[in-house]
């Protein structure tokens, strides 16, 4: 059986896009002593889920992730090659020091960094990417995240991918992952994701295209399975017409009383 700290950890690493403040917040209100000790569960929610923070004096998101993990709670950028330590439970960054992009494949890695960054743009209203080599230089991270909070209407939503660009065999290999939580009256949650195998030769731009257009055929796909559900196996979870047949005067619900107006029968 898991132990009481590592159970309340897993509501951390689970809480839904954009609501790790309100998980928190419930941790504190119920167990206040176990919330003292949940620094892993922070770090591990944040380089999983490409939580972005803004560096200090700078406009700019970047993103807090295991490739760009230089170890000791610090991260780099490759852009502004500035590294940065963060404060995983306020989501905060402090402490920026030049860190100059040292890689086999730092041209490569501009060049997809530019044309990734043109890409996201026009295909994400809102979104935040990086690209970094790997540790051990023999690849380069492509990552990306597009957030959507709508909490007045009761809904949050996270899209991440994630490709791996081995230069040397010219494989791109990558996961898109969405996250959507609904709880208006309720819980609805979707998490899904794909996997991919894509050409990874012919240069930045060619690249990129390959990764915009299977993106767009993942969504094209749930699209098409959310049209399914809705007409289909959604619809049939429903009843078309009440138990008596007569469709349900929706202004006057609440002057019903059960059992005579709506069944037929007496009241008691």
């Amino acid at each position: 059986m898991a132990s009481k700290q590592a159970t309340i950890a897993s509501f951390v690493e689970a809480a839904p896009p954009g609501e790790l403040s309100n998980v928190v917040a419930d941790i504190k209100a119920l167990a206040s002593s176990e919330a003292q000790s949940l620094e892993p569960a922070f770090k591990k929610y944040n380089e999983e889920q490409y939580t972005t923070v803004k560096l200090p004096g700078s406009a700019e998101a970047v993103l807090v992730s295991e490739y760009n993990s230089l170890g000791n709670g610090r991260y780099f950028d490759a852009v502004s090659q500035t590294s940065f330590e963060i404060d995983h439970a306020s989501q905060k960054a402090s402490g920026a020091q030049q860190h100059p992009l040292e890689s086999s494949h730092a041209d490569l890695v501009r060049s997809l960094q530019k044309a990734f960054a043109a890409a996201s743009t026009e295909h994400f209203p809102s979104s935040t990417i990086g690209v970094f080599p790997t540790s051990s230089d023999s690849a380069v991270a492509l990552l990306l995240v597009a957030n959507k909070y709508s909490p007045q209407n009761f809904w949050n939503g996270r899209w991440r991918s994630t490709y791996l660009l081995d230069p040397a065999s010219n494989t791109l290999s990558g996961t898109i992952k969405v996250d959507v939580h609904y709880y208006e009256d309720g819980n609805v949650r979707m998490s899904t994701q794909k996997k991919l195998e894509l050409n990874g030769s012919s240069g930045a731009e060619s690249i990129v295209r390959s990764i915009a257009k299977a993106e767009n055929d993942f969504q094209a796909e749930l699209n098409r399975a959310f049209t399914t559900l809705s007409e289909g196996s959604f619809k049939g979870l429903r009843r078309q017409l009440p138990v008596t047949r007569q469709r349900v005067e929706w202004e006057k619900i609440g002057g019903y009383r059960l059992g005579q107006d709506i069944g037929g029968g007496r009241s008691k």
